[in-house]
């Protein structure tokens, strides 16, 4: 398991890092996606970053990291809205600075379903947003996730748009699973070369349960396959929602030999 962890990122709270889990991190050389929410940034203090900061560099752990996305609209038609969402999110890429993480991922937050007949003023707010937070990033990869996406249509026009090496896709397995409408092989066609990050977990297709990976029915072999084929070898991180979900996807994994040609 400590092969698998090398080669991966485990997706943890900054607070619950701090509170609950860093000296296992340490322990067990387990690289950490760092979410940044809203109780990070405002219940901790510069300081605080830098202390951990400091012992996760010293143990020698790659860091990525997760903006804060809950109630964020960067593409939001309202102007005080988007301002709003803006600016929290620009505070975590602040904060961010600290740990020198390898990615920093967002959430575009397209949905077709609010955003009807606004899906123009949607892309063209959300470039401007994005604009500002890769500019804000110093040359840290920009990865935006999909989630409510029911297709690769709108990230692929928001990334083609900004037209930075900064800007890249984060594929969500979960998400895909719940919510897309489109084979995985359209996704993997269209947005494969921007794919420079991957969170795995896993469902049926109903909710996004945030299983250990194996445990639903997410295709992952078909994903790493057709990866493998493109020649991309992006950050891995898994997303468990608690530590035994963390032991069975490493144990699943191991099974399914499924990173067997990652780092």
């Amino acid at each position: 398991m400590r092969e698998i962890l090398r080669k991966v990122h485990v997706n943890c709270p900054f607070q619950d890092l701090v509170h609950k889990h860093l000296e296992k991190f340490l322990e067990w050389g387990i690289n950490p996606e760092i979410g940044f929410n809203c109780a990070a940034l405002d219940d901790f203090t510069e300081a605080d970053f830098i202390a951990v900061a400091a012992k996760i560099r010293s143990a020698g752990l790659r860091v990525t990291m997760h903006a804060p996305f809950m109630d964020l609209r960067p593409g939001a038609v309202d102007p005080m809205i988007r301002r709003i969402s803006e600016d929290r999110i620009r505070q975590a890429v602040a904060a961010a600075a600290i740990f020198r993480p390898v990615n920093i991922v967002g959430h575009p937050s397209f949905d077709k379903r609010y955003y009807v007949s606004n899906e123009d003023a949607w892309l063209a707010n959300s470039v401007q947003t994005w604009g500002k937070v890769i500019d804000d990033a110093d040359g840290t990869v920009i990865c935006l996730e999909n989630v409510y996406d029911t297709g690769p249509q709108q990230i692929k026009a928001l990334l083609d748009s900004l037209g930075s090496p900064k800007a890249a896709f984060c594929f969500d397995t979960g998400h895909y699973n719940v919510f897309s409408e489109a084979p995985l092989s359209e996704w993997i066609e269209e947005l494969g070369g921007y794919i420079k990050e991957v969170h795995l977990h896993d469902n049926f297709g109903r909710t996004d349960d945030h299983l250990p990976v194996g445990e639903g029915n997410f295709p992952f072999h078909d994903l790493f396959t057709m990866l493998k084929k493109m020649g991309r070898k992006p950050v891995i991180t898994l997303e468990p929602h608690n530590e035994d979900h963390l032991w069975k996807t490493l144990e699943n994994i191991e099974k399914m030999n499924l990173l067997g040609d990652f780092e």
